[in-house]
């Protein structure tokens, strides 16, 4: 026996990690792959024991770790940058969870044959989305505008949210059917005792949540715990608050968890990036352990549940309860049809459903016994049906509404310092969107001066990739001094981008304490523009007067004698030919100029031997070292033609 569950324990680890780096390493959707090992590990082949899996300790680890993911769920709740998308937010959660709550609850009772109280039990788990699931589309995808930050947004929230109101749901059930045992004071009892019980809710969860929050900031502020025990004394006192909290009322502690997370998340006090990094690698952790012991407890009969009527009942969530939802929701705000109608196609159910589910289905069974089999079953097929169907045709549906391109142009800039500004604002000139991040408030505040977009935050940080709006931006490029953050930053992006377009520049020469040549090519990005360019080299051009311009090319062969001839003052930065965009790159095969494309270079400083000059439109006249010959752009362009007579000097 003892062997036998070892065995067991082992597997559940294998399978849960194996499936998720398959997921990752075939782009695939982690739930159904973990949904599947479980299934086949379970019912199907046996290599799990159903009776391993039965007892009392699966319920309360499957408990336990809802409150854990629901504590993650609320440290990713800053209500700063809420404010943004407020309205819309707003009227999902609150108008949206009702709709959705309800229709689904309809479709439960009158499609799938449910009795009243479990359709309403139903409706409310299926009110929850979550970050899980949503936040890695969003990266897929990318959508552009508003309504990435929309999405995000209601992922993150939705998810305590619905699981908190499922267990208010849960509780009014439970106390509704003891009534008859409270003196016989009928319907009128029943209520006063589910306001008592709610009551009891509300304070025991937000008394727990904020005693938990208390002590966290006294010991974390003070400095009274060693670096290497925050997270783990983090972790014991969530999982103490939950229990406290729940043996002074039963499903409290996945409200008390929720408002720590949330009330850890906006205090001032000290930093919770080092809690928000823990809870990240926890939580792929629990998630893959708990579909796979999940899907695992299924029956064989499970599968008996998968009829017309099942299908139906799915297909009626995507194609009418999510679309009423959000339009009804998002009514008389300034979100687009097209915004819309992505938001209506994007609700998949993940980890909480499946959990709560699993639980609820203990918790019901003394009460419905005959009903109470088929919960687990439905759910877990809402949420293969809904990831499935969601994570194929998302993308394509986004292109079709417009809001995602095949391939992005746009970039991504780490570093806002002053030059960094000045190719980012250049490229925005150029129509192609361009956001710059930084952990400099001065930075950020002045690129948003020149109408550049740019976020304050550390670009190395866990969750930044689900923070920042990558709409349009179709590749890296870190300007840094620091060859570390540049190097980091280029393999912190690498899950979004593609190789070929994360690119870094150097930052010290081949005679610095670091030569980028020597670092193997998957620790770092491409290297940016010339053989010689350092980020040493750049600081010093562009405090000697050097700036950025963008230059038309007429003629392809000028381009040439443009570099031999000015090698030392113009370095090309990127080439516009169309709508695309090309970066120069030391390594990578870059683009030959044509007629009709603009290059944007770093033109400067001028010495004795290179003396530049512009015409009035701004582009660069070409003067060779033959003071009687020279390049001309003609007003609009670079060209093999003579100069004017009085051709006017750089402004």
């Amino acid at each position: 026996m003892h062997e036998s569950l070892l065995l067991g324990v082992a597997t559940v680890f294998v399978l849960g990690l194996g499936a998720q780096w398959l997921a990752w390493r075939f782009r695939l959707p982690s739930i159904l792959l973990l949904l599947v090992f479980g299934f086949v590990a379970g019912p199907v082949t046996g290599i799990l024991h159903p009776e391993q899996l039965a007892g009392d300790w699966v319920f309360t680890f499957v408990a336990v770790s809802v409150g854990i993911i629901l504590f993650e769920g609320g440290l990713s709740l800053r209500l700063d940058e809420l404010r943004e998308v407020k309205k819309a937010v707003r009227n999902l959660i609150t108008i949206g969870v009702a709709i959705t709550g309800v229709l689904a609850g309809l479709g439960a009772y009158y499609l799938l044959g449910f009795n009243a109280p479990l359709a309403v039990i139903i409706g409310a788990i299926l009110t929850v989305t979550g970050p899980t699931v949503v936040l890695p589309l969003l990266r897929h995808v990318r959508p552009s505008g508003r309504v990435g930050t929309v999405a995000k947004w209601e992922g993150i929230t939705i998810d305590p949210i619905g699981a908190i109101l499922a267990v208010l749901v849960l509780e009014t059930v439970i106390l509704l059917h003891e009534a008859p045992a409270d003196g016989g004071e009928g319907l009128g009892g029943a209520l006063g005792h589910l306001f008592e019980g709610l009551m009891m809710e509300a304070v025991v969860g937000v008394g727990a949540a904020a005693l938990g929050t208390l002590a966290l900031v006294l010991l974390l502020r003070r400095r009274l715990v060693p670096d290497f025990l925050q997270n783990p004394l983090t972790l014991a006192i969530v999982v103490a608050i939950f229990a406290v909290s729940n043996l002074l009322k039963e499903e409290s502690g996945l409200l008390a968890t929720t408002l720590m997370g949330i009330g850890l998340a906006n205090q001032k006090y000290f930093s919770v990036r080092r809690l928000i990094e823990f809870k990240e690698d926890l939580r792929v952790l629990l998630i893959s352990l708990l579909f796979i012991v999940l899907s695992a407890r299924l029956d064989a009969s499970a599968l008996d549940y998968v009829t017309w009527r099942s299908l139906l009942f799915v297909a009626v969530l995507m194609l009418v309860v999510r679309p009423v939802a959000v339009w009804v929701s998002l009514a008389g705000t300034a979100l687009t049809k097209q915004e819309k109608g992505f938001l209506a196609w994007l609700a998949p159910r993940g980890i909480v459903a499946a959990a709560v589910a699993s639980l609820f289905s203990f918790r019901l069974e003394p009460f419905f016994p005959e009903q109470t089999d088929g919960l687990v079953p439905i759910i877990f097929l809402v949420i293969v049906g809904t990831v499935a169907v969601y994570g194929l045709t998302i993308m394509p549906v986004a292109r079709w509404l417009g809001l995602a391109t095949p391939n992005p142009q746009g970039v991504l800039f780490v570093g806002a310092h002053r030059w960094a500004r000045q190719i980012g604002k250049a490229l925005h000139d150029e129509g192609f969107a361009v956001l710059m991040v930084d952990s400099n408030p001065k930075n950020v505040r002045d690129a948003r001066r020149l109408g550049v977009t740019a976020r304050r935050a550390n670009v190395l940080a866990e969750g930044v990739t689900d923070e920042l709006e990558l709409g349009g931006i179709g590749r890296l490029v870190a300007l840094t001094p620091n060859e570390e953050v540049n190097s980091l930053a280029a393999l912190h992006f690498g899950e979004i981008f593609e190789t070929n377009d994360l690119y870094q520049l150097t930052a010290r020469s081949a005679e610095g304490a670091t030569n980028l040549g020597e670092l193997p090519q998957y620790l770092r990005g491409l290297p940016l523009f010339g053989p010689a360019v350092t980020f040493v080299d750049l600081d010093e051009r562009f405090q000697q007067g050097a700036e950025v311009r963008v230059l038309p090319i007429t003629d392809r062969d000028t381009f040439g004698h443009l570099i031999e001839q000015y090698e030392d003052v113009v370095t090309p930065l990127f080439l516009v030919r169309g709508h695309g965009l090309y970066v120069f790159s030391q390594r990578d095969s870059n683009p030959t100029p044509q007629a009709g494309d603009r290059l944007i270079a770093i033109v400067g400083p001028e010495d004795d031997e290179h003396e530049l000059r512009f015409s009035e439109k701004g582009s660069l006249l070409l003067t060779a070292e033959d003071p009687g010959a020279a390049f001309e752009d003609k007003g609009d362009g670079i060209s093999a033609e003579p100069p004017p007579v009085n051709a006017p000097s750089r402004p």
